[in-house]
């Protein structure tokens, strides 16, 4: 009985798990300067959308994508950095951002706006980013 009553426990403990999820917007204005010698034309059409999710199972086993978009970088963290390998948000952002490149045969996406959504459980944890914005085709590059 008493066996039982532990499986029991032990099963109801490893179903639960809690969930957030994360939106991003501009909340202030960005203040920088940058100045490149180029200037790129770029048509900018119909709105896409992008998705990817992985799986980190015990806290370093990843199982995802294989695919992402080189230059997704917020906040000191790359999609391919050292952060990365524990915060699995930055990669599978960058992956969302290459799924809608590559559906959509965009240049850039302009505008992107990122939905995180996270669901973590004591064994294992699912993200799941969500990228919209707009299509982006670049016309020339050229000196200014």
């Amino acid at each position: 009985m008493k066996k039982v009553l532990l499986l029991a426990a032990v099963a109801s403990f490893a179903m639960v798990g809690c969930a957030s999820q994360n939106v991003s917007q501009s909340s202030s204005p960005l203040v920088s300067s940058v100045e490149a010698p180029l200037k790129a034309d770029v048509d900018v059409g119909e709105k896409i959308t992008g998705t990817a999710q992985s799986t980190q199972i015990l806290g370093f086993i990843k199982l995802g994508p294989n695919k992402f978009a080189d230059g997704i970088t917020y906040a000191g963290a790359s999609s391919n950095g050292l952060l990365s390998m524990f915060d699995s948000s930055e990669s599978v952002k960058a992956a969302a951002a290459y799924n809608a490149t590559a559906q959509s045969n965009a240049d850039v996406i302009v505008a992107p706006r990122y939905t995180i959504e996270t669901n973590d459980y004591f064994v294992f944890k699912t993200t799941k980013a969500t990228v919209n914005g707009y299509k982006g085709t670049i016309n020339s590059i050229s000196k200014k």
